[in-house]
Formats: C-alpha cells, structure tokens, sequence
C-alpha cells in the first residue's frame, strides 16, 4: 500500500480518482460509492461480475487508487468503516464466522458445524443420474483431463492420486499453457473436468472451453450452478463451499469438492470390481515393504524376504 493510500479513505480515492477512470473502472467506482462494504463480502471476481467488469479491471482499480491489491483494498475499507487495523484484516481475510477472541471450543464446534452443513447440503444437492453418468463416461474414456487452479489444483491431484490406482489414465493440469495443449488433442473418447468454487477462474474455463472444442466431454464441479464454467460443461457436479467459513473460499471449498471425487471414485470402483480389486491390491503389495511392521508383529514369509533384501 502507498504512502498516499494510507493517509486518504477509500472513498476519498474514488473521488479524487473517478473523473480519470475509463469506463470499466468507473463501475466498480459506482458500485463501491454506492456500497462501500462490498469488498468484504464479495471475492474480486464477484465484485467484477456485479460491476460488469472483469477481475483484470478490479486488480487495476485497485492499483489506481493506490493499493497493491484487492486484498490490501479489502483492508483499506475495513478501516475506513471503523472496525480498527487488526479487527479488519481478520474481517477480510478470515470472516465473521471466527472471531480473533472466541473460545478454542467454540471455534471448534462452529468449524464442525459448517463441515457437516456443507457435506450435507452437497450430498442433497448431487444428482445421482448425472454422478452415474460422469463416472461411466470416465471408466469407457481412453483419457481423463483434470483442471484446477489455486486450491482446486489440490482437488485436482487428489482426483487423479485416486483414479490412477484403478486404472484410469488421468493426467491433472495446473498451469494453463500446459493445460490447453494436452485439451487440444483430446477427442470424443475423452473426458475433462473443470474444478473450480465459483466457477470463475479464467484459467480452468479456457481449458475446459478448449477441452470440449476438442470433441471432450465437459464436466464442471463446483459450487456455482449459473457460474460461466457450469453453464459451458455438458455435466455438472455441486459441491457446496461454506460461504460463511474461512478465506480463500476455494480453500474452505476443498472438502466439499472431495467428497464429489470420492463418489466418483466408488462409483467407477464398483463398475470394474475385479480390475480394481487387481490392481489395488497390486499397489499394496507394492508399497508394502515401506511399511515399517508393527513393533512385536511376527512377519510373513514374504515380508521376511522383503525385509531382508532392503536390509542388504
């Protein structure tokens, strides 16, 4: 944040600013004048889709009024509406369901609450047709594409930690250039699935975008229905975030998205049981000499051997 930046309010900037802003940058000055809280409610491309304007335009909003940026502006409002330094930066980046002085028990039990809130409005909300419908279409696939940015790119990975083990051949895509080439020589024998909270990111949509111009079949799992990602993907999973819980939302999201990748994942367990039963078991074995035996346990005539030949 700028010396400049320090001394002035928010809305003092937008002020002194807004006569020089080009239109995009004028909506977002708009809506703040009109709803000076919104930023610590709103994520940067909530705020953007409430403007008409783009995440790109809120960042340089920002950096024009001299924050470096949304989340250093998010504060910068917080103190202007009185809240204090330390207060707003927990408002900001935490939310209001934590309190900085609550007891380590209620925290406990809100944070469990929201968990089970949110698994279960997940599990009301999965269509099981469409649930069977993905996992088949990923169990007759020659390749499965998995996309993910931020804290979705961890969900992604876990998707494909789970259904590499049963035969699928799954390749996970973080980093966008990466991503668009291996979605450009998919095919209609292919599946791809976008994962992302909001269903925003501009990364995870270019993706899934070139994946189904490819000939792909296109699933989205998030928690946005009407989000640009749900309304492009032929199928589309809900994984309800807990919109009250902690920042980033795609974070606090991440336990709502697993339980979609376990139900996938068992879905196309049980479609091949001998396979997967072969093949989990031959990842055990696999892994099994690793594993260090129970202290007192009496080894098996192959552990024996196992043993041993790591030991020489």
């Amino acid at each position: 944040m700028t010396a400049l930046a320090k001394t002035f309010s928010v809305q003092d900037r937008i002020g002194t600013f807004k006569s020089q802003m080009p239109p995009t940058m004028a909506k977002l000055a708009a809506v703040l004048m009109d709803d000076p809280r919104a930023p610590l409610n709103l994520s940067i491309t909530e705020l953007a889709e409430r403007a008409g304007t783009s995440a790109a335009s809120v960042t340089r909003f920002c950096r024009m009024l001299g924050y470096a940026g949304y989340s250093q502006l998010r504060v910068g409002i917080a103190e202007d509406v009185g809240r204090g330094g330390g207060q707003a930066a927990w408002i900001a980046d935490i939310g209001r369901s934590f309190g900085p002085h609550d007891p380590p028990e209620e925290i406990k039990n809100t944070l469990l609450n929201t968990h089970i809130t949110s698994l279960q409005t997940t599990a009301g909300l999965l269509d099981m047709p469409t649930a069977l419908r993905v996992a088949g279409a990923i169990v007759q696939s020659r390749h499965l594409d998995v996309y993910g940015v931020g804290g979705s790119a961890l969900t992604a990975l876990e998707t494909e930690a789970r259904l590499y083990r049963i035969g699928i051949n799954v390749h996970t895509w973080a980093e966008v250039h990466n991503g668009l080439t291996s979605a450009a020589i998919l095919d209609k024998s292919c599946v791809a699935i976008g994962i992302s909270n909001t269903g925003r990111t501009e990364e995870t949509i270019q993706m899934l975008t070139v994946a189904k111009a490819s000939g792909a079949y296109t699933v989205a799992i998030t928690g946005n229905p009407d989000s640009p990602l749900a309304k492009l993907a032929d199928d589309v999973l809900i994984a309800a975030s807990p919109n009250a819980y902690l920042q980033p939302a795609d974070l606090s999201a991440r336990h709502c998205q697993l339980f979609v990748v376990d139900l996938l994942y068992l879905l196309i367990a049980q479609s091949n049981f001998d396979r997967t039963t072969r093949l989990l078991a031959a990842s055990g074995a696999a892994v099994a000499p690793r594993r260090r035996p129970l202290r007192g346990a009496t080894l098996t005539q192959p552990a024996r051997r196992a043993s041993a030949t790591l030991s020489t």
